[in-house]
């Protein structure tokens, strides 16, 4: 943390001077920008925002368009701070205001990672000359990946699914996990040379692959902080295990027993009045966790559209923040950004290890996933525990997560 606070000091410091010792005021121009994340490697990590007319930007990720509206500009310092995630940009214009430097910080995690962003370039990954793609022929990706990351370490390895397709030279898809999905991912395919990248304002993901039109292999890098390789060999047949099945009650066990505070620091449990006799749908998440955001707009959505007073949702945060206070503020920060209409709960701050959060619900095998839903009926049984969550970046299967969780809440309310 202290290095952050120096760097952000330093920051302050230059951003109020000038060659000639007088302050520039800047603005963010509008239209394109690029903007590259240092990784490990030399790697660059990049994504494409547009700055709009009325002051808020919007980051592009495939099909996917996440708007932000906190952007505060002081002469030539720029502050951008990432929707309902604590992560923020913090730089400096240079340029003539058409290239800003400066760090993505994550305080929580004390992570510092330099950027640089400039004005009226489109393109995500630079495209290669005619002449190089004239003596290259392309490897084909579109289609699925039987994938392992980390196959060599025991203790790191676990499986995927990639699921891509092509235009031209340009590739969209996703890898989806066991726990989840790496969100959209684009990029570009030059000769046999994968790039893919995304950037939600909380993970900062880039996957370099060497391609054949039968396998892939490469590394993945999170951030400036991890990288490991994966291998993947095309497989259009292959499926992921059922993630209905992998999270389950001890034996023993057939209810799930909690009891965790609200924002004004009263314990709710499933025994409480509002609970009794009623479908409850419990969600294990974290305010850090793109895949739990997503999945909360799901059932607000869901709420919206399918109001049930048969029907309760209650989430179980497992939070990062180093303080108790600092948890409650981004727990604070997500149900006022996205109006949720449910409660959410603090389980666990200072660290979201996995292995600690099921020490707070010992009747689960192991929590193995952020988000992880758990279906409670009206007599208080656990029914179903559903692992990870397909978003929409996973297109089809996204679809029939949101077809099968329709009916099994239907089925359940009608009992």
């Amino acid at each position: 943390m202290k290095q952050i606070l120096i760097l952000i000091s330093f920051i302050s410091i230059i951003s109020c001077k000038q060659d000639k010792g007088v302050i520039t005021p800047q603005t963010l121009n509008s239209g394109f920008w690029r903007a590259t994340l240092a990784v490990q490697d030399q790697e660059e990590l990049p994504f494409i925002f547009e700055a709009n007319e009325d002051g808020t930007i919007t980051i592009y990720n495939a099909e996917e368009r996440i708007e932000v509206d906190e952007i505060v500009i002081n002469g030539d310092s720029i502050r951008i701070q990432t929707p309902v995630f604590e992560g923020y940009f913090s730089g400096r214009f240079r340029e003539s205001g058409n290239q800003i430097t400066g760090s993505f910080i994550k305080p929580s995690l004390d992570r510092v990672v330099p950027f640089l962003m400039n004005y009226g370039v489109k393109e995500r990954f630079i495209s290669a000359s005619e002449e190089t793609k004239e003596h290259k022929v392309q490897a084909n990706v579109d289609g699925s990946w039987e994938t392992v990351f980390s196959p060599d370490n025991a203790d790191e390895r676990y499986i995927a699914k990639g699921t891509f397709k092509s235009d031209g030279d340009i590739v969209t898809g996703t890898f989806r996990t066991t726990t989840g999905d790496y969100r959209y991912l684009e990029g570009r395919i030059n000769g046999d040379e994968l790039r893919l990248s995304t950037f939600d304002g909380a993970h900062a993901f880039l996957f370099a692959a060497t391609v054949t039109d039968t396998t892939m292999q490469g590394h993945f890098y999170s951030g400036d902080h991890w990288k490991e390789p994966f291998v993947a060999t095309k497989n259009d047949n292959y499926e992921l295990p059922d993630a209905n099945t992998l999270t389950y009650l001890k034996e023993g066990y057939d209810r799930l027993a909690f009891s965790f505070p609200d924002s004004s620091g009263d314990l709710v449990s499933l025994e409480d009045k509002r609970f009794k006799n009623k479908v409850v749908l419990v969600k294990l998440m974290g305010t850090w966790c793109p895949n739990c955001l997503e999945e909360s707009k799901f059932i607000k959505q869901y709420l919206k559209e399918f109001p049930s007073d048969d029907l309760e949702v209650v989430s179980l945060a497992f939070e990062y923040a180093p303080t108790k206070e600092k948890a409650f503020a981004s727990i604070k920060r997500m149900q006022e950004r996205l109006d949720i209409p449910y409660p959410i709960l603090l389980a666990q701050w200072g660290d979201s290890d996995k292995k600690k959060a099921a020490e707070k619900l010992p009747m689960l095998n192991h929590v193995l996933s952020y988000p992880t839903l758990i279906f409670v009926d009206k007599k208080g049984s656990v029914r179903r525990i559903h692992t990870g969550y397909n978003g929409t970046a996973t297109g089809e299967k996204h679809l029939e997560f949101k077809k099968e969780f329709e009916e099994f809440v239907a089925q359940l309310l009608a009992e």
